[in-house]
């Protein structure tokens, strides 16, 4: 049996991500740090520390994100595409959200000598975000609150979370990733499937009729 590029992609950020909590150069080797980037020119931090997470917590909840919404896009891709464009493009969706999502990041703390990130959630943020224009009308929970919305009102909410949170840093979370990983999906998805506006509009009409 083949196994999906989502598998396969999650299957190696558990193990890369067991693997540097024992092993703390490879932490430090792989981790984005913005200051060492821009003077030792390590540009493929940005790519390599999206297979590295925080914590179990932080591992688990990104996973269990990823793997849940990629089956819809790799289920469109796979309708629309051959079998090697549709894991290339999926690649590019979501190893490119990682690596552009950081960009803002980078430029904000490069003369930070103390700041560091890690996490796959700007590739994660892409492939949700690319679910959500295939299917706005899926239904989503926002936790703890045990109520279902629409995928395309749950979008919303996050961006405007995300962005909001950003500009505040309050807290540990790079928010940036998170909202700029999404614009990357949505405007891919877009480039990759240009009808997919009509898609989007077409369910949304749907809804609130």
């Amino acid at each position: 049996m083949q196994l999906s590029p989502s598998i396969l992609l999650a299957l190696l950020t558990v193990g890369i991500s067991l693997y540097a909590w024992f092993n703390p150069a490879l932490l430090d080797s792989w981790v984005l740090d913005p200051y060492r980037v821009k003077r030792r020119n390590d540009w493929y931090r940005f790519l390599t520390s999206g297979f590295l997470h925080a914590d179990f917590g932080h591992l688990l909840f990104n996973m269990i994100a990823f793997y849940s919404f990629s089956q819809t896009v790799e289920y469109v891709f796979g309708q629309l595409f051959s079998p090697t464009t549709a894991v290339l493009y999926f690649l590019l969706l979501y190893l490119g959200g990682i690596v552009v999502s950081d960009i803002p990041t980078y430029l904000r703390h490069r003369d930070d000598p103390n700041y560091r990130s890690l996490g796959a959630s700007g590739g994660v943020s892409s492939v949700i975000f690319s679910a959500i224009l295939f299917n706005p009308l899926g239904g989503m929970r926002i936790f703890p609150i045990p109520l279902e919305i629409p995928g395309f009102i749950f979008g919303f909410l996050y961006l405007a979370y995300s962005y909001y949170m950003g500009r505040r840093r309050g807290d540990n979370i790079n928010h940036d990733a998170h909202f700029y990983g999404a614009l990357y999906g949505i405007v891919l998805t877009f480039i990759l499937v240009p009808r997919v506006g009509t898609i989007f509009w077409s369910q949304i009409q749907e809804y609130i009729s």
